[in-house]
């Protein structure tokens, strides 16, 4: 019986790795044959995003692979975030949550303050902003579902939450790395901490970094990028119980409420990653185990941009558009606000506190 659910994954990626071989294959023919580059100047997550919301609604997706491409968007995503960690270094990151921490508060900070004035304005549902106020400060869809709950929104509230992170999330992550690198003058640590705080979610700043990557070659960007937006998911912990604190503070108590149900463990598994490295280099630092280690790292990063690319097609491929114009437009407008004031707020933090 395990057996049999653990096989109705397999359809979904199956079809996930299927569209990000025709992505790569699609880059190596624009790329290399096509423009003459020895490597593709084009990003693979890019192409396979944009191949994924085209297909997704040209077809009709079949209920067999909904199962393996929603294992797709949250496993095999975590796994290739958990796998970027081998790239790292203990003290790199701690060194790092030093600069990042200040900036996402303030960035968090300045988002809500504003969406507070827009709904005002607006006058959107209150439990609405206030999802939509969690999704763009912390991580994005994450967020919004744990949260939906606890201020009791209905399904119509969460899906329209969770469209205006898809969307701006999703432009974001095709737009910003190319302007970061125009204006952070292609810095990898700016542009890092600029797309770890600008864009909403972790499956999307992972994209963004690894289209930057892939552009400009520049693993270092794609590594400030993912520890900026984990230590940034970690707030999940503080902002949840303060949004239900503020939502509920006249109402009666929540229940079966807990913090270990949303705490992001996979970001236990990218430190762990970052700890096996170190052990590693420790260990295999002789001329011959050298040459091993070095072909590990480089399987292990390999692999986590393949599983980011598969995530990223099967993102897409869940894109409904048609969904998205059944909606109304205040929310969009608060959304749209909210991804401009985090990207502005972000830039001139990194300007005055780098």
């Amino acid at each position: 019986m395990l057996k049999k659910r653990n096989l109705v994954v397999i359809p979904g990626i199956i079809l996930a790795f299927v569209l990000y071989s025709l992505s790569q294959g699609l880059n190596n023919v624009i790329g290399i044959e096509l423009l003459g580059y020895d490597k593709s100047p084009i990003s693979t997550a890019m192409i396979a995003i944009i191949i994924g919301i085209i297909f997704g609604n040209i077809f009709q997706i079949r209920e067999s692979f909904q199962k393996g491409l929603y294992f797709t968007r949250e496993y095999i995503l975590k796994l290739g975030i958990i796998c970027l960690g081998i790239q790292l270094k203990p003290f790199e990151f701690l060194d790092f949550g030093k600069i990042a921490i200040p900036l996402i508060i303030i960035c968090i900070l300045s988002v809500l303050i504003v969406v507070k004035l827009l709904i005002r304005k607006l006058k959107i549902p209150t439990r609405m902003a206030y999802l939509i106020s969690i999704g763009s400060t912390v991580c994005g869809t994450t967020a919004i579902i744990a949260t939906a709950p606890l201020i009791k929104a209905n399904k119509s509230e969460v899906a329209y939450a969770i469209a205006n992170m898809t969307i701006f999330g999703i432009l974001s992550m095709l737009i910003y790395p190319y302007f970061a690198n125009f204006y952070f003058n292609a810095e990898p640590l700016l542009v890092g901490l600029f797309l770890g705080t600008a864009i909403h979610e972790t499956s999307q700043v992972a994209a963004a970094g690894l289209i930057y990557d892939q552009q400009f070659n520049s693993p270092e960007t794609l590594n400030f990028a993912t520890i900026t937006k984990l230590i940034r998911n970690t707030f999940l912990v503080v902002m949840i119980p303060l949004f239900s604190f503020l939502y509920n503070r006249n109402k009666s108590k929540i229940k079966n409420y807990s913090l270990i149900n949303i705490f992001p463990y996979f970001v236990l598994g990218f430190i762990l990653l970052i700890v096996f490295r170190n052990v590693g280099d420790q260990i295999f630092f002789t001329e011959n185990s050298i040459y091993v280690w070095q072909n590990v790292i480089l399987i292990v990063t390999d692999a986590a941009k393949i599983f980011l690319s598969m995530a990223m097609a099967a993102i897409g491929l869940s894109t409904n558009i048609k969904d998205v114009k059944s909606m109304g437009y205040k929310p969009f407008i608060v959304g749209f606000i909210a991804m401009i004031t985090v990207g502005f707020v972000s830039i001139i933090s990194i300007q005055l506190l780098i």
